[in-house]
């Protein structure tokens, strides 16, 4: 396994659309094992996407595991999500690690329905909410070439510098 390297804003190849999964063999368990890695490797990540570290396929990993209060379906490997159903909205605040100096508020859907393959080739549907739902969203928006940054309401008065903890 290894550490991949997060692109980072202003890379242009954050904006590339990732194409389909085709493909459910051992070299794409590697790259979901090394994705994984390079997701714990974040300060605090609890999703990453395949297009961050310039892999450009339909891939997200998700775990919510770490949040006991938070309804969540805790470690997911999602390939080639598409999101079904969608309603009610909210803004939220948003970091990535691809933006890593910034956060921003996004607005968002509050409850979700989801399908997506797992790393077998296997189709899950998933009903998610809240804080889950919201990450889901952030993730899926990297496979379109999207950031948060793309997002948020206001850039003067939803885009706020990241703190540094020392």
């Amino acid at each position: 396994m290894a550490i991949l390297d997060i692109l980072k804003l202003p890379d242009q190849r954050l904006k590339q659309v990732s194409e389909p999964v085709d493909s459910f063999d051992q070299s794409l368990r590697d790259f979901i094992a090394d994705l994984e890695e390079t997701r714990l490797a974040g300060p605090g990540a609890v999703g990453i996407a395949a297009p961050q570290v310039a892999h450009f396929r339909r891939i997200v990993i998700l775990d919510l595991s770490s949040r006991p209060k938070t309804p969540n379906h805790g470690h997911l490997v999602l390939i080639n999500p598409e999101i079904t159903h969608w309603e009610g909205f909210a803004m939220g605040r948003e970091g990535c690690l691809s933006v890593p100096d910034y956060t921003g508020n996004v607005i968002r859907a509050t409850q979700i329905r989801l399908k997506a393959q797992d790393a077998d080739g296997v189709e899950h549907q998933y009903e998610m909410e809240g804080f889950e739902a919201r990450a889901v969203q952030h993730e899926l928006d990297h496979l379109d070439g999207l950031l948060f940054v793309d997002r948020v309401v206001s850039r003067r008065t939803d885009l706020y510098r990241r703190k540094v903890y020392k």
